[in-house]
Order: C-alpha cells, then structure tokens, then sequence
C-alpha cells in the first residue's frame, strides 16, 4: 500500500494505473469491476447478501486506499456526498482530463517548434521527432505517418530537401 503515488494534478493516469493495480493486488478491486445490486437488502437471498456484503466492504476499502492518495487539496474537490468507489474515481477523472489536453498541446508545440540545428546527427534528430509523436499516442492522439514525415521535413533547413 505504500507504493501508491500521490496524486499531484500532473500524474492522475500513473496514478490512477497505480491504485487498480495495488487493489487488485489486495483482491479489493471488487468495487471497481461490478455496480452494486439496487435491490433492497430485505428482498434479496443470502447468497447476495453475502455479495453484497463483500462489495460493501471492498467498496468501504477502496474508498478509503483512493482517499489516502489523493491529498486534502483535492479531496474537497470531490463530494463528500458520493459512497461509491467507483463514482469517486470518475469524479477525480473529470478535473484531471483538462490536463491531458493541456499536456498534448504543449507536446504538440514543441513538435511544430523543434528544429534541426545543423549540430549533432540527422537520424537522432528524426528519432527525437519519432519519440515525441510516441508521446501524444500514449495520450491517445495518433498522427499520420505522412504528417510526421511532412513535420520532419519542415523541422530541416532547405538544403536537405
């Protein structure tokens, strides 16, 4: 449990990977995989109840482990009103998807802006350009082959091309 990270509004999808991980380890990511029955308790046979039983208390735990990563700043963020682990994390979600925006749009410029500046070899130069378009992919922005090529191409001074 102490190998979770701390949320710190830069690192939500590490960290969000972290906490499946670390509860799956722990067997409580019941929570997080099934919705609970909305069925009342009095109308349900027991081996639901003992269902219901275990994902209240995975829940209880998720609950708890996800709270205990984020710190106070962010957790007033998030209403005090919702019980549910999974709710939870979708609400934390949505106040940190503005950042892989922000995120791409900074690894997007730099990708316009990078230029080759006649030092060093041409083949890293294309390399790096290579690893930064792997970048935006991770952040589920694919571009073309022939965009990067055309991208390259610009980032060169006209005697190359």
């Amino acid at each position: 449990m102490n190998s979770i990270l701390i949320l710190n509004g830069m690192n939500f999808k590490d960290w969000k990977e972290n906490i499946y991980i670390v509860l799956g380890h722990m067997d409580l990511d019941l929570a997080l995989r099934i919705d609970t029955s909305t069925t009342p308790l009095e109308k349900i046979s027991i081996g639901d109840k003992d269902n219901y039983e275990k994902w209240e208390r995975s829940n209880r735990m998720c609950l708890m482990i996800i709270k205990r990563g984020i710190p106070e700043a962010f957790r007033g963020v998030v209403s005090e009103d919702i019980t549910n682990a999974k709710e939870f994390l979708t609400e934390i979600e949505k106040r940190f998807v503005r950042n892989d925006k922000e995120k791409i749009g900074a690894i997007l410029a730099c990708l316009v802006t990078l230029k080759y500046k006649g030092n060093g070899n041409i083949r890293e130069h294309i390399l790096e350009m290579s690893h930064i378009v792997s970048r935006l992919k991770t952040l589920k922005l694919d571009l073309s082959e022939d965009l990067l090529v055309h991208l390259i191409l610009l980032s060169l001074p006209t005697q190359y091309y």
